[in-house]
């Protein structure tokens, strides 16, 4: 959880064991400043929990749910039921299909019940976290700001990269 700021982002995980890569998600968030808070519920073991999380995210001040399950990859679906908050779902590796099956769970979503769909991982913990941040930033110029510099930044460090010469790497 972020004390800089107000609690703007729910972050969900079905289980510890997706902190080691959600964490990611709460890092971003944190070094651009937005306020937020990671759980765990369970679309499946906590279900009567998840909705009440979700139902009641809104007015507690939440903007944007980011939810990180494998597997079956039920909990984004899920909160997205109960909240009309936008829902960003992270994937995560599985046991069994290298986080395919997660993939597919959480991206074919029935009409009528969204869910923003991020890469498997690492990267789409990252990226769940700003594209949360680009949702806020169009009614929140400070925000904007902050995300646009953090674009420059990234932009920078490309640009600056140099490479060896070939055959020393």
């Amino acid at each position: 959880m972020n004390d800089k700021a107000a609690i703007r982002v729910g972050i969900l995980m079905g289980s510890e064991s997706d902190w080691p890569t959600v964490q990611h998600t709460a890092l971003t968030l944190d070094e651009l400043g937005v306020g937020n808070e990671a759980r765990v519920l369970s679309a499946h073991r906590s279900p009567d929990a998840a909705g009440e999380y979700a139902q009641t995210a809104a007015e507690r001040g939440l903007q944007v749910i980011i939810c990180a399950a494998g597997g079956a990859a039920h909990l984004a679906g899920v909160i997205s039921a109960h909240t009309h908050l936008p829902v960003l779902g992270i994937p995560m590796k599985g046991w069994s299909t290298d986080g395919l099956d997660a993939l597919l769970s959480t991206a074919q979503m029935p009409a009528g019940i969204p869910v923003g769909t991020l890469a498997i991982g690492k990267a789409g913990a990252k990226n769940a976290a700003l594209l949360a941040v680009a949702i806020m930033s169009l009614s929140d110029p400070e925000l904007r700001d902050r995300y646009l510099a953090f674009r420059k930044a990234q932009t920078e460090r490309v640009l600056a990269t140099e490479l060896p010469p070939a055959g020393t790497a």
